[in-house]
């Protein structure tokens, strides 16, 4: 019998932010779904897909706005997601409360890998933006920040920055994350908050896209050394995030079923 969802819209989880739940039978635990914008853009309705094939699959999937930039900076988003799966925790719905994991893609993807880090749940990461001083750093006269001239608001994400590297709007992107102020690079990215109490994460990345690979790497590598187990795969090509999904959408949801499995 197919998995009959409901969906309920506009749930304010924080003063000012929304959420969407995506119900049905709930019977594999709870995801919290980010969606991706570069921290600029976007709201949780650019993620109905998504939501709706975890839903499918059995997961209890919530959908949060969280604060964009230039009106706030790192750290804004991040404390709304944890407000959000603070959110979850405490809310009636019927699932495993030991079993939250988070995903996202592109900045929602940073923002998944954050909450792995900082709350230890478990993250499905595709084309998550990790090694934010590093690219910083080594594209430094290289590029000078430019935004993008596509229209956003009505651009679907999977054909959004589907022609591989364009360093100077990642520059941008990340300068409006950290306020212009570059003594944030350091504090902003996600590699600095590695322990051994991080969850497990998936990443995903195409070998020659809009997100360069060495974060993935380093974020392996920072979290093998602190004994935390990790899954990296690279595909082929210049898509990003969503633009791959039909690569990676199974091997991503085996990652989480062999977590919940075991707990």
């Amino acid at each position: 019998m197919e998995n009959q969802l409901t969906v309920i819209k506009d749930i304010e989880y924080k003063e000012g932010l929304n959420l969407d739940v995506y119900s049905g039978k709930n019977n594999k635990g709870a995801i919290i779904d980010i969606h991706g914008g570069g921290w600029f853009h976007g709201d949780k309705s650019k993620d109905e897909d998504l939501a709706t094939l975890l839903a499918k699959e059995g997961y209890l999937v919530i959908v949060p706005n969280y604060r964009l930039t230039p009106t706030v900076v790192y750290p804004a988003a991040r404390e709304d997601i944890i407000a959000s799966l603070n959110w979850l925790r405490e809310s009636q719905y019927d699932f495993d409360k030991g079993k939250i994991a988070v995903w996202g893609s592109s900045a929602g993807g940073n923002l998944a890998i954050e909450l792995a880090l900082v709350c230890g749940i478990p993250a499905v990461s595709w084309s998550g933006i990790i090694d934010i001083e590093g690219f910083i750093l080594e594209t430094d006269g290289n590029a000078d920040e430019t935004k993008d001239t596509i229209d956003f608001a009505s651009t679907p994400s999977a054909n959004i920055n589907q022609g591989g590297r364009n360093d100077a709007f990642l520059r941008w992107c990340i300068y409006q994350l950290i306020g212009n102020d570059r003594s944030m690079l350091k504090e902003a990215s996600p590699l600095t908050r590695v322990s051994a109490q991080s969850g497990q994460i998936y990443i995903a990345n195409s070998m020659d896209e809009f997100v360069p690979t060495e974060g993935a790497l380093k974020l392996q590598q920072a979290l093998l050394d602190k004994g935390v187990p990790t899954t990296v795969q690279f595909v082929p090509g210049t898509l990003h995030g969503k633009g791959y999904l039909s690569q990676v959408m199974q091997s991503s949801l085996e990652f989480l079923e062999n977590i919940f499995n075991r707990t």
